[in-house]
């Protein structure tokens, strides 16, 4: 699919921080968004755009992002996704700047409100959003809240034709299931019919995303639920992996072009689909592969100095 971006288009959309424009395009200078106003990705002709490679990660093709949540108790449940609607949402603000977006939702029906506050995150990889959903309804939940997030991949340049992988969702308290389906409803796990995969690696490569079902205990009146998720891209596997350590990121998702199934052809990127705060562990602090060679010729440079010190002492010794 050709994507034809309106430079005036794309500057509006970027300035204007208001309900109105419905939709921003935010960008760290490494990881481009197009955010819409219910906090759902694809809008602006950008999803998750790598600015180095010139490549995006799901504009594609059909705009397959978005996020469901549910009141197990109660059954109530919204949604907002570009491909099958949005429902049983009211959109209460959205503001943005140039690197920033803050949705705030709430459910028609009551009893949830829900934020997604996106910004750049301490890796320059990855933008970071905050999610924060509380309980309006002025009594207890009487069931789990459950939330829904899901993406088709279409790793450009072999766009509908990729890698997919998802890592740490087994173990991770409130994961409730996961799989590769990013075309499923976002209504979430509620109306579930499929099935869950658990963790797998470089499925494909075929169009396929990922899927990502979470369960957190029932809120107290007034209460709240937050956690994290994470978009971006890497140059390799390894800098995605270390990113997603810098950033305390537990379970995750890579797409990756069907010609870079390794992650690390030069020209292509690792796209990147995380979560923290959901009871998985968090991926250990890797670092980068640039970092690793200073820190090995560091080494070296201090084991040369040890030995010439030690060479000096035994020349001192035995003179």
């Amino acid at each position: 699919m050709k994507h034809v971006i309106l430079a005036g288009l794309v500057a509006a959309s970027i300035a204007a921080p208001s309900v109105a424009s419905a939709q921003a395009v935010i960008d760290n200078g490494t990881i481009r968004l197009g955010v819409s106003a219910e906090g759902q990705l694809n809008n602006g002709g950008f999803g998750v755009f790598d600015i180095r490679n010139n490549v995006d990660g799901t504009r594609a093709g059909c705009a397959c992002e978005g996020w469901g949540v549910a009141n197990a108790g109660t059954g109530v449940q919204g949604y907002a996704n570009n491909a099958s609607g949005i429902s049983n949402l009211t959109l209460d603000s959205f503001t943005s700047t140039g690197s920033t977006a803050v949705s705030n939702t709430s459910l028609t029906s009551g009893g949830l409100s829900i934020t997604h506050s996106f910004s750049p995150s301490i890796a320059a990889d990855l933008y970071q959003v905050d999610v924060t959903i509380t309980n309006t309804s002025g009594a207890a939940m009487t069931g789990n809240l459950l939330y829904r997030r899901l993406m088709d991949w279409d790793i450009e340049p072999t766009a509908f034709n990729e890698y997919v992988t998802i890592q740490g969702s087994n173990g991770a308290a409130n994961v409730l299931g996961v799989n590769r389906n990013g075309f499923a409803d976002n209504n979430g796990p509620l109306t579930f019919s499929g099935a869950y995969t658990g963790d797998f690696v470089d499925a494909g490569p075929t169009d396929h995303g990922a899927l990502f079902d979470f369960t957190f205990s029932p809120l107290a009146a007034g209460a709240s639920q937050k956690f994290s998720i994470f978009y971006g891209a890497s140059l390799n596997e390894a800098s995605a992996l270390s990113a997603l350590g810098r950033v305390g990121a537990e379970v995750y998702s890579f797409g990756q072009s069907a010609r870079d199934i390794n992650g690390g052809t030069p020209g292509f990127s690792t796209f990147i689909f995380g979560f923290a705060g959901v009871g998985g562990t968090a991926l250990p602090g890797v670092p980068e592969p640039a970092t690793w060679a200073l820190m090995i010729l560091g080494m070296g440079a201090v084991g040369g100095a040890m030995r010439r010190r030690t060479a000096v002492k035994a020349r001192i010794a035995f003179a």
